[in-house]
C-alpha cells in the first residue's frame, strides 16, 4: 500500500506498508511485475491492520489512482475478504484525466508522470506509483 496525501496542491504525508494478502499466494507473473514474493509478506500485517493506519490519513479526501477501476476493485475485494464494510470512497482517475487532457503516444503511468514532470524510476513500487499519481493529479486534475 502506498499513500500520498496532498493538501492545497502540496504533498504533506507519505505512508507505505507491505500487506500480507489473502490468500498469501503469488504467481510468477505478479512477482516479475512488482518484485514482491510470499517471503516478503509472510510476516507483514493483514489488510485490516494496515487499513486502520491508512483510514485516518485519508478521512474526508477523495482517492486518486491511475486506472482507478483496478484500485477500486482491489479495495472492494479486500474489504469483502475481511468482512469489512466498504466506505464507498470517491475515486478520481489520472488515466482517464490524462487521456482527456494530454496528447501522448500512450497513457501508461510512467509516460504520463514524465509528461507532468515526475520521474517514475521505480514503477510498480506502491509509494513511487502513488507519488506519480499525486504529481499527475496536481498538474491536471
Amino acid at each position: 500500500v502506498g499513500v500520498i496525501i496532498v493538501r492545497d496542491g502540496k504533498i504533506t504525508e507519505r505512508f507505505h506498508s507491505l500487506v500480507r494478502p489473502y490468500p498469501n499466494y503469488y504467481m510468477d507473473f505478479t512477482v516479475r511485475i512488482h518484485g514482491i514474493t510470499r517471503e516478503d509478506t509472510d510476516s507483514q500485517p493483514k489488510f485490516p491492520e494496515v487499513w486502520s493506519r491508512v483510514e485516518p490519513l485519508i478521512e474526508g479526501l477523495p482517492l486518486v489512482a491511475h486506472n482507478s477501476s483496478f484500485d477500486e476493485g482491489c479495495l472492494r475485494a479486500a474489504f469483502a475478504a475481511y468482512g469489512m464494510e466498504s466506505p464507498g470512497y470517491i475515486f478520481h482517475c489520472t488515466l482517464r484525466a490524462s487521456r482527456r487532457t494530454l496528447r501522448l503516444p500512450c497513457h501508461r503511468l510512467p509516460v504520463v508522470a514524465r509528461a507532468c514532470g515526475f520521474d517514475l524510476t521505480h514503477h510498480h513500487d506502491a509509494l513511487a506509483d502513488a507519488e506519480a499519481c499525486a504529481a499527475i493529479a496536481i498538474k491536471i486534475l
